[in-house]
């Protein structure tokens, strides 16, 4: 088993590798300077392991990756040296599989690594969106219209299996920077707004198709159906 450790102090670094690998287990310290989900793209991991700041605002772009991971389904253990109830409420929130205040003792971290191991394994990930007459596959990275392919570049098929996957909920700009580009990015609106535009032309998303890609400028971007059949299939 490979564990990612995106840990930011040494002493607990140590901590968690020293008890891992006595445990069995292969680690890799991933550096904060790095970007975590630009390396989590390269490469495969069976758990990550992160460690947050004291206070909500220092882990808000880690929160932000967490919530609009796309096509990732690694469990992540999260790690904090204080007990901050809001702290843990809002990573669990955005997708953590457990949340653990440090110290632990090295016998109950590697009993919670084996639980998310074992819970996690039994996941099934979503695969392909039927929607109207659209479909998408993720693991093929394949879209298509009434079984036509439609040609997307990995961004925009990114963005279109982020607005499938969520159709009637506003994702945010930054949800969708995020998504694309990367938690260290910083995307204009501009960008963004034009990458919509030339999926919408792309896609020829319409009332006519039943399907329309809506602005709300202090929301975002959502996914409308517009006709009567609204059934989604998963």
């Amino acid at each position: 088993m490979n564990i990612a450790c995106y840990i930011r102090s040494d002493k607990v670094s140590d901590h968690v590798q020293v008890s891992l690998k006595r445990a069995g287990f292969d680690c890799e310290r991933l550096l904060p300077e790095v970007s975590l989900s630009r390396l989590i793209r390269r490469r495969s991991y069976d758990l990550i392991l992160i460690e947050v700041g004291q206070e909500v605002p220092d882990s808000e772009s880690i929160f932000s990756w967490m919530n609009c991971r796309f096509g990732e389904s690694t469990p992540i253990i999260m790690l904090s040296s204080v007990k901050n109830p809001e702290l843990t409420a809002l990573a669990l929130d955005a997708g953590a599989d457990d949340f653990v205040t440090m110290p632990v003792e090295p016998i109950e971290l590697v009993a919670r690594v084996h639980a998310i191991l074992r819970r996690t394994s039994r996941r099934t990930d979503r695969r392909m969106i039927e929607l109207l007459d659209f479909s998408i596959d993720r693991e093929a990275r394949t879209f298509a219209y009434k079984g036509t392919p439609i040609e997307l570049t990995p961004r925009e098929f990114t963005m279109a299996w982020l607005f499938f996957s969520t159709p009637g909920i506003y994702i945010s700009r930054e949800i969708i920077g995020n998504a694309i580009w990367g938690v260290d990015s910083n995307i204009a609106g501009r960008t963004i707004e034009q990458h919509v535009y030339k999926l919408r032309k792309k896609l020829h998303l319409s009332p006519e198709r039943g399907v329309i890609i809506r602005t709300a400028y202090s929301q975002g971007y959502r996914l409308e159906l517009c006709g009567n059949d609204q059934d989604m299939r998963i």
